[in-house]
Parts: C-alpha cells; structure tokens; sequence
C-alpha cells in the first residue's frame, strides 16, 4: 500500500504516544493468548498487516450515537448522532417507514434501530461523515475495527464488510461484538454483559473471547424508549403546551440530569415524602418541576410492563443468561458482571441491578451464586474504549480481514473470520 502524508488532525503517530502500549499485559487482558477470533485454514488463513503499520479506527456504532477514534487512545475523538436529516426529494420514504420520520421537506434517517441496521445508505453518509469530515482521514489507509450488535443478523455483517471495502475501500477491518469489546474495557475476556444503551439491552455471556448466541437476550427497551416516556410523564403531570413542544435534547438533558435509579420502586411511588422534587431550567426564562417522574423514568428497563410490554426486565433477563450456560462456567461468568452503556448511568442503577439479580438467584435455587458487578465511571463508552485497547495490541494484529482476502473470497468470508 502507497504511504502517503496523513490528513491534519489525524491521531499519534503510535499507540505508545497516546499513552498505551501495545503489550496485552499492560491493559490486563484475561486470556489474551487464547482462542483466536480469526482462524482459517488452506489459502484463506490470516495474515499479519506488517504493512499497514498504523494505528486502526475504531467506531462504535449505536443506535442513538456512534462514537469514533484512534486505537491506542483512551476516548474517542468524535461522538456524534446517528441519524441525519436528508431531503425528501432526494430519497423518497413513504410516511411510516422503518428509520424514517417526515418533517417541512425533510426525513430524519436513522441508520440503527434497536442495535440493527435498517437503512443502508444512511449509515454509508454516517461513516463518510466520521472518517472523512470528523476524523480527517483517508478511508483507504486506516484499517477499521467496528462494533456489532450481539442481537444483529449475520447477514448484516456481510453488508457492513461491502460497505467497508466497496464503498470506503479501507484496507481491513475487524467486526465484533460490542458485549466482548464492553468486557475487554475492563482487562477481561470471559464473563457476562449487561448492556444499555440508545435502542437496545443485551444480556450476553461471554466466555474466552466467543459470544453464547444460544443464551442472549435482548430488551427493546432503552434510552430513547425512556426519554419519550420522561416527556409523557411530564406531559400528564403538568398539561403545559410548552411541554409537548420540548425538543427531544431538552427531555434528554432532564433524563441525565434529573433521573435515579429507586431501589424500592414501589415504597417510594407510594411514599411522597420521599420523591426528592429537582427543577431545571429550560433557558428561556422557564423550568419544570420534576417529582416522582425523576424515579419513573428509567423504571421500564426494570418493568418493561410499564410500557404495556411483556417482555421480563433487564435483571430477569441477566439471570436467563446465566442459567443457560453449562453450571461449570456460570460461577466464573457470575464473577465478571460487566455493565455497559449510557442508560446504565442512571444514579442508582448498578444497586438495583446487584440487588434484583441476587434476588432472582436465590428465588430460583442459585443461592450459591454471587454475581459480581463491574461498573466503571467511563461505562457509557466501555465498548469504544474495549476496541481501542483491542485494536492497539500487537498479537491482535493478525486478525485483521484484508481487502486482499475480501476480493478473493467475497463477503460470505466473515462468518470464518470474525466467527
């Protein structure tokens, strides 16, 4: 590959300068030396990119906001929203269509929808946006690691790789499992994520680097699911037009700022004493009052029932999790309890999370196991900083799939590589 002079703005010259090395014992990565996430065999097998020689981009790309940096480095450069307006005459979409919302002339596409892609061309302007307009660099020499839903159909990576090689021609790229890059942000390889973010919840068990398919579960229920609710909530306590009007970042910046986790959901909705009412101003001269609505907000990921769903809470399906793997992992998995995602930074949410799934231990004859959470501060990027620290390490380096092997074998090919 020709070596060219890199864009301005572009990242350190080597992990090292950004203030990692590449060793995999300086993160602390559990079984680093383990099973490979790419292994071929015959003429397909993986080759070392000695001539890449640069650090990778790394992107994780979610339902709300995709976040997108340099290997090696601890945040990532750019955060930026993930759906996009476009005109409507440029791309028709018909009112009522998947990923699409009609307003004055124009569509709101939204690429991602509960952790799945639904609308191809859209996520093609998002990563021209974050490459070339946001991290300043020329896709065809930065080999890309990005993240993937653990709930995604296979099919989808398959695009995703014709998006990368076809239309961005980037020399290689990786694809995995934000619940195996949300563990490998804490210096672990097996165990169980809990992840709660924009669109979607995850339970997944990890164990030496592989995802359980068969023993993951997932939650249409998450942060943007709450903030509409934060807005009816409003709405019904308090029939201001001026609440109806609020902008989706307004209700947003309450939902952050405002809402705990309650550790006895039930006690405190009866209680008013004990509801703690927060007024925040709006900037235009006026504020809301916020009572028991700060409580209730995230309470659907904990009772999907509040939304009419049927579908069990986030701790019920943790506990599923578990109880699907084979009883000589589950104490190991139990150990490492990884908690991922930006709705997980609710005040309160990683004690109630502890508690219910302990409770649901015990009620089911599992007393003996004690699920131990890890919930750092930076959770709410864990699955960026997973793949910065992935993709930095230098025995990782031979599990890049290259253009040269995507051109001989085609797309099918990532299904035996990033298996």
């Amino acid at each position: 590959m020709r070596q060219s002079q890199e864009l301005k703005g572009g990242p350190p010259s080597s992990p090292a300068e950004a203030g990692f090395s590449r060793r995999g014992r300086s993160f602390g990565l559990k079984g680093v030396a383990g099973p490979k996430v790419a292994s071929l065999s015959g003429s397909h097998r993986v080759r070392r990119l000695s001539s890449l020689g640069r650090v990778a981009v790394v992107v994780d790309q979610g339902s709300g906001f995709t976040k997108a940096g340099f290997a090696g480095e601890e945040q990532p450069r750019l955060v930026l929203k993930s759906s996009s307006l476009v005109p409507s005459w440029d791309r028709p979409v018909l009112p009522g269509a998947p990923g699409c919302e009609l307003a004055g002339g124009v569509a709101r596409a939204h690429p991602i929808k509960h952790g799945v892609v639904v609308d191809w061309e859209a996520l093609e302007g998002l990563w021209e946006r974050l490459l070339v307009g946001g991290l300043r660099v020329c896709p065809e020499q930065w080999p890309v690691l990005v993240s993937d839903s653990p709930s995604a159909p296979p099919a989808g990576r398959e695009r995703v790789a014709e998006l990368l090689f076809e239309a961005l021609a980037v020399p290689a790229c990786h694809m995995a499992s934000t619940a195996l890059l949300a563990l490998c942000s804490v210096g672990a390889f097996s165990g169980l994520a809990l992840e709660a973010g924009a669109g979607v919840c995850h339970a997944t068990p990890i164990y030496a680097g592989h995802s359980w398919h068969e023993a993951t579960f997932r939650l249409d229920v998450a942060g943007s699911t709450l903030s509409r609710y934060l807005q009816d909530l409003l709405v019904a306590a308090c029939p201001d037009q001026r609440l109806h009007a609020l902008p989706r970042k307004v209700i947003t910046q309450l939902k952050k700022h405002c809402c705990y986790v309650s550790l006895d959901f039930e006690g405190d909705l009866r209680n008013p004493a004990r509801h703690h009412p927060a007024s925040f101003y709006l900037g235009n001269g006026c504020s809301v009052c916020l009572s028991s609505e700060r409580f209730r907000c995230p309470e659907p990921i904990f009772q999907p029932g509040l939304l009419g769903q049927a579908e069990p809470g986030l701790p019920t399906l943790a506990f599923r999790a578990l109880q699907r793997m084979p009883a000589t992992l589950r104490t190991r998995l139990a150990n490492t309890v990884v908690v991922a995602g930006g709705s997980t930074l609710f005040p309160g949410f990683t004690e109630r999370l502890e508690m219910e799934l302990e409770a649901q231990c015990r009620r089911h004859g599992y007393g003996a196991l004690q699920p131990r959470l890890v919930a750092k501060p930076g959770r709410g990027t864990a699955v960026w900083t997973g793949g910065s620290m992935v993709a930095s390490l230098r025995s990782f380096q031979c599990h890049w799939m290259t253009r040269a092997m995507y051109q001989e074998c085609g797309s099918r090919l990532v299904h035996e590589v990033f298996n």
